[in-house]
């Protein structure tokens, strides 16, 4: 026990040296004390972050894993060294929620020239939009592949929640310029839109340009009151994301102005209170749940690192798309909350299991992973 203190400790001392960004190291006292994941992410804080931290920490914990994290804001600059900086810290692998796909070619690139594996979580390189990096990543033989949500179906839905309810004047929040996540999601709004256009002409539905909100509660406030006041007729604000922050300040914006209810405001990433918030009008609906991502990339670099999972030479890689769940009541928040926030939707004997299963089985069991799945396997 001693030799492994001593082994995260010179680790720690590592990666301050190589960088300024917080780090923080969790040890684990089972048997594969030898390796260390990174973790580069938002921020292991927010909501969804704390989220993420927790279902990894505890796989770690299962599995007898270091794991280090670096919070880098979805600051291009920043996302970049976060993955320098895990590599210098000893890293065997590493699982990233970067924002923009051209972070990843040099996330690559040094993964590859320290023989590091690298999984993204929440994102995917677009082989539509960064044809580039999508060949890069096919060409290493340490990026392993990403684990992520069909966001065109996931910004599809929520618009059409709201188009279906009567909200005809759509204002859009994002939160960082050219983050591949909101693309999609972005491509999903306005396909609703335009559908629904198309099919009731005298009925026409609006969303507007996006305004960036970044990943502040501060900056989401400000991103929703400019555009109410630019849009005084706007019935509906979709806050794209951020990882809840922006979403928290939103919110309260809106109360503070006395339209609570009066704008219907839907958004990706389960907050904390999302129940009381969809009780008195703060929230009309939200999609979320989903953040057992980090987990599934975790498995995926793990076995990689074990020699158990071997990517096929010039491939993509890995790829697991999660289900969104949709929580429009108090009620539906409720029976998420009891099964995913309030226990962990899987036990430390289910991570060990997970561990070893074969790829087409972990895929197998991320896809189905649903309330109604959590309920059938704990409710002995």
């Amino acid at each position: 026990m001693k030799k492994r203190m001593k082994k995260a400790v010179a680790i720690a001392a590592t990666a301050a040296m190589v960088g300024s960004l917080p780090m923080s190291a969790v040890t684990t006292q089972a048997a594969d004390d030898d390796i260390t994941i990174g973790v580069s992410i938002w921020s292991s804080t927010d909501v969804l972050g704390s989220q993420s931290k927790k279902i990894i920490d505890k796989a770690a914990d299962a599995l007898g894993v270091n794991v280090m994290y670096v919070d880098q804001g979805h600051v291009s600059e920043q996302v970049t060294a976060s993955v320098e900086q895990l590599c210098a810290a000893g890293c065997n692998g590493i699982v990233i929620c970067n924002s923009a796909d051209s972070e990843m070619t040099s996330a690559i690139q040094t993964c590859d020239a320290n023989q590091v594996y690298l999984t993204q979580f929440y994102r995917i390189i677009s082989e539509e939009n960064s044809p580039e990096v999508y060949q890069t990543a096919c060409n290493s033989q340490y990026y392993l592949g990403a684990v992520h949500e069909d966001e065109v179906t996931n910004g599809y839905t929520l618009v059409n929640l709201l188009l279906e309810n009567g909200d005809r004047n759509i204002g859009l929040e994002a939160w960082t310029v050219g983050d591949a996540t909101f693309q999609q999601r972005w491509k999903g709004y306005k396909q609703a839109v335009d559908e629904w256009n198309e099919a009731n002409p005298d009925d026409q539905a609006t969303i507007t340009e996006p305004v960036y909100a970044n990943t502040s509660s501060e900056e989401g406030a400000a991103a929703a009151l400019s555009l109410y006041n630019s849009n005084p007729d706007m019935d509906a604000l979709i806050v794209a994301g951020g990882g809840g922050d922006p979403l928290v300040g939103s919110i309260g914006a809106l109360a503070n102005e006395g339209l609570t209810g009066k704008i219907d405001v839907v958004s990706t990433d389960f907050l904390d209170d999302l129940g009381e918030q969809l009780e008195s009008g703060g929230m009309f609906a939200e999609s979320g749940g989903h953040f057992c991502d980090p987990l599934y990339a975790f498995l995926i670099t793990y076995n990689a690192i074990k020699g158990n999972y071997v990517k096929d030479e010039g491939s993509f890689g890995y790829e697991i798309q999660f289900p969104y769940l949709y929580v429009s009541s108090s009620e539906d928040y409720e029976n998420y909350k009891k099964y995913f926030v309030d226990d962990d939707p899987y036990t430390d004997e289910e991570l060990v299991e997970l561990a070893g299963y074969s790829f087409d089985d972990l895929n197998k069991a991320a896809t189905s992973l649903s309330i109604e799945d959590v309920i059938s396997r704990h409710s002995n």
